[in-house]
């Protein structure tokens, strides 16, 4: 409704100062000036026009832009903002995952894949998405000396064990030969690994994948993530070098605008390195900052509009665009997430969707609000027995009525 959609894909979320004001002026000169960070760490550029190529022209000369046009919709490789230069990690994933992103640009039948097919590579970093489910997710860990890959198909690390592990070292190869046995063996149908793993065990396709590997795959029995360190990707953390933080900051509701996105590359080129990281959290990560600089950069993101309190109710809201922008969405949810924050007096995780695709939100949250009319909203709370949005809890409620019964929820969970 709102015009077109560019997408801009980055790798591992990363964009420079430079190029983020290519986008921010493109998005001024040639759409609405709305630009949303997506769930998958990426931009986009909302209302389109129609001088299609009068936009698309300098993100490319940006450096923006796929190594080949076929290859764009299968860059989808996640990994931690904090990538490289995460005190936790066991690996500074980047050399394996550019080693991935050249494989799957340069790869003609890679372009097979569905533009939602997704990687994700964890160097078990404290500053992690984990829930987010993945076609093939990889974790490294370390054991008896020696640096693994764990791995998993069609899901995530934070709920499932891993089908078995690879020497760090046949990453690459490991990755080559999952997709192409999909390729193999899925049908055209099939577009997703969860869709291929309704026919073929998951056992069964590890056993063919063994027959392409150069090394004995690990069984993993009782391996698992470890989310003890988990971070807040809002505030500041200490780097691996000495004196050097990374300070985040959220995004409303996922928007900013041409401005703040200027403002940001300034920032990052003031205070940082001259890069910024955009999060799965719809969040930026501004890294490379002197100790003693964060407080001040704290405030002029804060001045920018930004959200810098993990505390703050918005801060975890997640809303889609809703009806002011897509003709599927049935309320207003970026106005109803609004006000809904107003009404919270802690933090909640909770997702506001305009219809049952649930566009803004890659794994189930703890609690969705569906609407069903304007102002409207069916209440869900996640449960692992039940598919979907979890458990129905409430029907029709207003954004007050919800506001209400989540506040009343909190207590009660507080007072047990």
């Amino acid at each position: 409704m709102d015009g077109g959609i560019c997408r801009v894909k980055l790798a591992g979320g990363v964009i420079t100062a430079q190029q983020a004001r290519a986008v921010a002026d493109v998005a001024q000169r040639y759409a609405n000036g709305v630009i949303e960070a997506t769930n998958r760490s990426n931009l986009q550029i909302r209302g389109v026009g129609t001088e299609h190529a009068a936009l698309i022209e300098p993100l490319l000369a940006a450096g923006l832009g796929p190594a080949n046009a076929a290859s764009d919709d299968v860059r989808n490789l996640m990994l931690s903002p904090t990538a490289g230069i995460d005190p936790y990690q066991t690996i500074d994933t980047w050399p394996l995952a550019r080693q991935i992103l050249a494989s799957l640009e340069s790869t003609p039948r890679f372009a097979e894949l569905s533009a939602k097919f997704a990687v994700q590579l964890d160097g078990a970093e404290a500053l992690a998405m984990l829930e987010h489910h993945h076609d093939l997710w990889l974790s490294a860990f370390v054991c008896n000396g020696q640096t693994l890959l764990a791995f998993g198909l069609a899901g995530c690390p934070a709920h499932d064990a891993p089908l078995g592990a690879v020497p760090l070292a046949h990453g690459h190869e490991l990755v080559m030969a999952v997709l192409t046995l999909f390729l193999d063996v899925a049908r055209p149908e099939q577009t997703r690994m969860r869709h291929l793993l309704k026919d073929l065990s998951a056992a069964d396709f590890v056993e063919q994948l063994a027959l392409r590997m150069p090394v004995p795959i690990a069984p993993l029995t009782d391996w698992r993530r470890d989310q003890t360190v988990l971070q807040s990707p809002i505030g500041t953390y200490p780097q691996r070098e000495r004196g050097r933080v990374h300070v985040g900051a959220a995004l409303v509701l996922g928007r900013l605008d041409a401005a703040m996105l200027n403002g940001l590359a300034q920032l990052a080129s003031e205070y940082g390195n001259g890069t910024l990281r955009f999060t799965p959290w719809q969040s930026v990560l501004l890294p490379d900052v002197r100790a003693e600089d964060a407080a001040l950069l704290t405030q002029r993101l804060h001045a920018l509009g930004l959200l810098c309190e993990a505390q703050d109710p918005l801060a975890h809201l997640i809303a889609c665009t809703g009806s002011s922008a897509c003709a599927k969405g049935l309320a207003d949810t970026k106005a109803d997430a609004r006000h809904l924050a107003t009404l919270l007096s802690q933090p909640q995780t909770i997702h506001l969707t305009g219809c049952q695709r649930a566009c803004a939100a890659a794994h189930v949250a703890p609690v969705t609000l569906l609407a069903v009319a304007p102002g409207h909203y069916d209440l869900y709370l996640r449960a692992p027995e039940h598919a979907g949005f979890g458990v129905l809890r409430e029907r029709n409620l207003t954004i007050e009525a919800a506001g209400a019964w989540l506040e009343a929820r909190q207590r009660s969970n507080t007072d047990d």
